[in-house]
């Protein structure tokens, strides 16, 4: 750990951000609220592993309210200022509403954010936005039916996503973006239909590599569609010019419409890994702390901190975690050298 990293005792109350082993500063932080989801995406909680008998984790192992709170206001004074709530499926966790107006609350978080796969955003977005909450990002593979059905798992319907969307816009969780996870042969002939229907709206569609997240989805390369072939698919519809990146460590390449309908994004993990300016770290709904998407193993900060582990000592072990910080796994998936062994996304958290 760097001697940047260091702080003594009476310096914890100070907002000194931390850098990792490469430099990279901590900004944000993404809190997984619910191990469960009422979807069974093939690429994240398949139906055949994740079925109705599956053992998820009791409400007694996750974090409660009080204790991500608390472990929110320790990342806010070591320079985080976003947070995003996450799942599995985040709006099953009930009384949301009441974390999300405290982590508001909370001195130095200035964003934050939401995501959801939108089947009930509709009937929470407007207590949401009350709450605190200042936008949201709604995962939406395709507005075919029979294919929202296959890359869904079965579960829910489009229309039902596009009622959140509207809501959530309605009640000013703006931008809105919208997650598409493109698999090259399943939903990339439906992607023009997916930027024809929230062009000039406001909405912003992000286009997501298929790519290895955990181990059950099975991904292959050919798998991909690259983000670059998928733009010169677009540019034969659209007139495409790239724009700057809104801050720095954003991982959406943007793209605007030259007629001022908007833009579009893409997020290109597999064929331009952006590790080099991450700023994230991961907290699972059990308290575990990842310092990657695609880590192996996290800190468990649950048992220090039912054990009565003081303040100080918390930020210690955060701290000397991060500054320990050395990942980049889509730079070495790049030189098929990244480890096999990952986490499942729907226990971290996109």
């Amino acid at each position: 750990m760097s001697e940047k990293n260091l702080r003594p005792p009476e310096e914890m109350n100070r907002v000194v951000p931390l850098h990792d082993q490469f430099d990279r500063p901590l900004h944000d932080l993404r809190i997984s609220v619910m191990d469960r989801c009422n979807f069974r995406c093939p690429y994240c909680m398949p139906e055949q592993k994740y079925h109705k008998d599956f053992q998820f984790m009791s409400a007694d192992k996750r974090l409660s309210f009080k204790e991500i709170v608390r472990l929110a206001k320790l990342f806010a004074g070591l320079g985080v200022h976003k947070l995003r709530i996450t799942g599995g499926e985040p709006l099953l966790r009930a009384s949301l509403t009441d974390l999300i107006a405290e982590l508001a609350a909370i001195e130095g978080i200035d964003d934050i954010a939401l995501t959801t796969n939108g089947v009930l955003l509709a009937q929470h977005a407007s207590a949401l936005k009350v709450a605190g909450l200042n936008r949201v990002t709604v995962s939406l593979d395709s507005l075919d039916p029979q294919i929202f059905q296959q890359m869904s798992g079965g579960r829910g319907s489009y229309e039902q996503v596009l009622e959140g969307v509207q809501e959530a816009s309605l009640v000013g969780l703006v931008p809105v973006k919208i997650n598409v996870v493109v698999k090259r042969g399943v939903n990339d002939h439906t992607l023009v239909d997916m930027v024809e229907k929230f062009r000039g709206t406001g909405i912003i569609v992000r286009f997501i590599e298929y790519m290895d997240v955990g181990t059950i989805n099975q991904w292959q390369r050919s798998d991909t569609l690259p983000a670059r072939d998928l733009l010169a698919m677009l540019s034969e519809h659209y007139s495409l010019v790239p724009a700057e990146r809104n801050y720095h460590g954003e991982v959406a390449s943007r793209y605007v419409f030259t007629d001022g309908t908007g833009e579009i994004g893409f997020i290109n993990s597999v064929t331009e890994p952006f590790c080099g300016s991450c700023s994230r770290v991961r907290l699972s709904s059990d308290g575990k702390l990842f310092t990657c998407l695609f880590a192996s193993g996290g800190l468990n900060l649950r048992e220090p901190l039912r054990n009565g582990m003081a303040d100080n000592d918390l930020l210690s072990v955060i701290t000397s975690t991060w500054g320990k910080r050395t990942d980049r796994y889509s730079e070495l998936r790049a030189r098929d050298a990244a480890p096999a062994d990952k986490v499942e996304m729907y226990y971290i958290g996109g």
